[in-house]
């Protein structure tokens, strides 16, 4: 079991502000300059990553309202950058697409993210980069993070 005190837990806090806050930084400045934020960026990963996405499963992705993402959604079509089309056997439902200038941009930025992590993993080693990922995950699912240190704890049996 890894005993950390409250320094050691704070000195993570830190450590991941300060990582996020440099991870971003260049991504946010590209996004300003056109009138976008790192909600836009979110929306182009998504649906470059999961093709056919609808907005529905983009809501339930980024846990956002309705009201939070339809703005995003709209800049982002009014740019050029994404499309949605309807599905075919129900022409109710839409799937979201990035256009090729969409395209062009999310791997722009998510570029300059992926660069930064290589340098890192490739600096950290392969098994810090796996105990990274590890981390990360768990912090990014706290249900499950919650369940597996309480199954480990003594006591919990």
């Amino acid at each position: 079991m890894v005993d950390l005190n409250a320094a050691d837990l704070d000195e993570a806090q830190e450590l991941l502000f300060f990582a996020f806050r440099n991870l971003t930084a260049a991504p946010d400045r590209i996004l300003a300059a056109r009138g976008l934020s790192r909600v836009h960026h979110r929306i182009l990963y998504f649906v470059r990553r999961n093709p056919g996405l609808g907005p529905g499963d983009l809501l339930r992705i980024l846990r956002v309202s309705k009201q939070a993402l339809a703005r995003p959604l709209r800049d982002l079509t009014g740019q050029g950058l994404l499309e949605a089309e309807s599905v075919p056997e129900n022409r109710r439902r839409k799937r979201l697409a990035l256009t090729a200038a969409g395209v062009r941009l999310e791997r722009r930025i998510s570029g300059l993210q992926r660069r930064r992590f290589a340098a890192a993993f490739a600096a950290a080693g392969p098994s810090a980069a796996r105990s990274w990922r590890r981390v990360m995950a768990l912090l990014g699912a706290p249900e499950r993070a919650a369940r597996a240190s309480s199954a480990s704890s003594p006591g919990t049996r």
